[in-house]
């Protein structure tokens, strides 16, 4: 069965706790603190796997952990860290966060491994707070918790030209002729439940991936029949081949089915309905008019005013395919080349700012160093990757958002001075 949706719940692991022993040896009869650190948490990471073409794994299973790190031992011992977990998802995966619908991560073009949560740092063990007044503390750090999140997974498609039109008006047949695809064809409705994706070759220019939408109804941007599940597919393409019956086989007016679809694509997504779109007035193997009316010329006086070029086709027979195929590739040409992906919206260490945990600002006695200490500072570094851009982003961001640079500006900081903590130096700068 094909899959495009899932919703999960995903977490890292816990950070070992740090030990608290001391060293007991014959003849060592006062030996000091030697409780090892706890193992880092495991990360939870989504990973592109080209081979799967569907979110079938997920539907299996519900929850997805990291391994905890181990907790530190005697003598020194530093504690394992925890196994990350690997979710392999195809191409094309937007993981949203359930509850806002944010977008979390793309996992498509350059995007094709991302840690989504990160695991807890393990606790420091008693041995690292010895001090001159300190020999024998009794203290060790607990590690930092783990994180959790419900997140939804959503397929959508990755192809440059996506074929929008109702339900048997010939757009299988078509994929079928243009590509190597090999969709199921019959006379009935709905028969696409699933997307289709082909590869278009063209002699003297470069190919393009077509996939073939399901049929779509009135009513599909509400979500009426399956029309959320179908539209997410054609958000990532740049042109539309919007192919109707023009022969009227089952008595539906072309014009009136072209005026409906766009309807119902501008009203799930403007951007969508603004890009470019060509129309394939299909099945012209069977136009029969005793009137001696041309069904497509009609069709070309409404749309072609517009700038919507009409070409005459049927995918049965191959007539008017080449000429409509060399179109698509000339608007393809002319539009962005960049692959349309969904910027990342949520981020799984902004609910770090909204806790409500204390922290300190201190100016030390040479003036120009302050320390920032605090249970808020200290998770925040934990789960904070500030070597990559990302990182330090929301880094800079947090200290914004969480008024630390505003008390760090009522302490009387100046540019250039130093700001401390947790083993980070950071120079200050407006």
């Amino acid at each position: 069965m094909f899959a495009d949706r899932a919703k999960i719940i995903i977490r890292s692991g816990k950070g070992g706790d740090g030990h608290v022993s001391f060293r007991r040896e014959i003849y060592v009869p006062n030996g000091g603190p030697d409780g090892g650190d706890g193992g880092r948490g495991g990360d939870v990471i989504f990973e592109v796997d080209e081979g799967l073409n569907t979110l079938n794994e997920f539907r299996h299973k519900r929850k997805y952990s990291a391994q905890d790190g181990e907790q530190g031992g005697k003598k020194r011992c530093h504690g394992s860290d925890g196994s990350d977990i690997i979710l392999k998802v195809p191409e094309g995966t937007v993981i949203y966060e359930a509850e806002s619908g944010k977008v979390v991560a793309d996992m498509s073009g350059d995007n094709r491994r991302q840690i989504i949560l990160k695991g807890g740092r393990g606790g420091k063990g008693n041995m690292n707070y010895a001090t001159p007044t300190m020999q024998a503390p009794k203290y060790a750090q607990p590690g930092q918790p783990s994180q959790e999140l419900e997140v939804r997974l959503e397929l959508k498609v990755i192809a440059d030209v996506g074929l929008v039109g109702y339900p048997n008006v010939g757009k299988s047949t078509f994929l079928s002729r243009v590509t190597n695809a090999q969709p199921k064809i019959a006379n009935y409705h709905f028969t696409t439940l699933t997307p289709n994706l082909g590869v278009v070759d063209l002699d003297g220019a470069d190919g393009f991936v077509i996939a073939d939408i399901p049929g779509l109804i009135e009513g599909a941007s509400e979500g009426v029949g399956l029309g959320h599940q179908f539209l997410r597919h054609i958000e990532r393409t740049r042109v539309m081949i919007h192919i109707v019956d023009a022969a009227s086989t089952e008595g539906r007016d072309p014009i009136e089915d072209i005026y409906k679809i766009n309807s119902e694509l501008k009203a799930y997504n403007a951007d969508i309905a603004a890009r470019p779109q060509v129309i394939a007035a299909n099945k012209i193997d069977v136009i029969y008019d005793e009137n001696g009316e041309d069904p497509v010329q009609k069709i070309k006086d409404e749309f072609e005013p517009m700038g919507v070029k009409v070409f005459p086709i049927s995918a049965v027979t191959g007539k008017g395919v080449r000429e409509l195929l060399y179109h698509v590739k000339s608007l393809l040409d002319s539009t962005q080349k960049e692959p349309i992906t969904f910027e990342q919206e949520f981020f799984p260490e902004d609910v770090l700012i909204a806790e409500n945990l204390p922290y300190t600002v201190e100016k030390l006695d040479d003036g120009h160093t302050y320390v920032v200490e605090g249970p808020k500072i200290e998770k925040m570094l934990g789960y904070t990757n500030l070597d990559s851009e990302k990182g330090f982003a929301f880094f800079q961001r947090f200290l914004k958002d969480g008024g630390i640079l505003e008390e760090l500006e009522n302490a009387g900081i100046s540019e250039g001075d130093t700001v401390r903590m947790y083993g980070f130096d950071f120079d200050y700068y407006k």
